[in-house]
């Protein structure tokens, strides 16, 4: 259980600096961001996850290849479903992580259905969008809070009898 709190506790420090960054240097959203965004964020959640596997590279790299192909993802289908499509495209990164990680589809699933819960509840944190007044205490919590139930299902190890 450390290992998933770590985990959800450091990626949401990524997220909220990452929350910081947009607002903060008022960038507006250009899919050349969103999808540096992507990359680097999974990047960190990849390289954390190798490092529990004693291979923090391969998965940087894994994770950085994910959070591309999640960005894309997005950017592609976005103009045809609309903004929605975020929490399916987050949803689904939980199954490429967890194959990443090797952990078996059911936990991948876990994964997805709580995380994406997570999102879904923590997502109202842009709104409205005013970057000056944004408690990023909030958004730090917010964030571990859609990350944990992810970060549960994939760091899990049953006890060996």
């Amino acid at each position: 259980m450390r290992n998933a709190i770590v985990g959800a506790v450091l990626i949401a420090a990524v997220s909220t600096l990452g929350d910081f960054v947009w607002a903060g240097l008022h960038l507006r959203h250009r899919v050349a961001y969103g999808l540096a965004h992507g990359a680097i964020l999974f990047l960190c959640m990849g390289a954390y996850f190798g490092s529990l596997e004693k291979n923090t590279l391969k998965g940087a790299i894994a994770g950085a290849a994910i959070g591309l192909t999640a960005a894309g993802s997005f950017y592609v289908l976005a103009p045809i479903a609309g903004y929605s499509v975020m929490f399916f495209v987050w949803a689904f990164v939980w199954i490429a992580l967890a194959v990443l990680v090797g952990a078996p589809v059911v936990r991948g699933v876990v994964a997805m259905v709580g995380s994406g819960l997570g999102f879904y509840l923590i997502s109202g944190i842009w709104r409205p969008f005013n970057p000056e007044g944004w408690d990023y205490a909030v958004h730090f919590l917010s964030w571990t809070i859609a990350y944990l139930p992810g970060f549960l299902a994939l760091s899990y190890r049953p006890a060996r009898a």
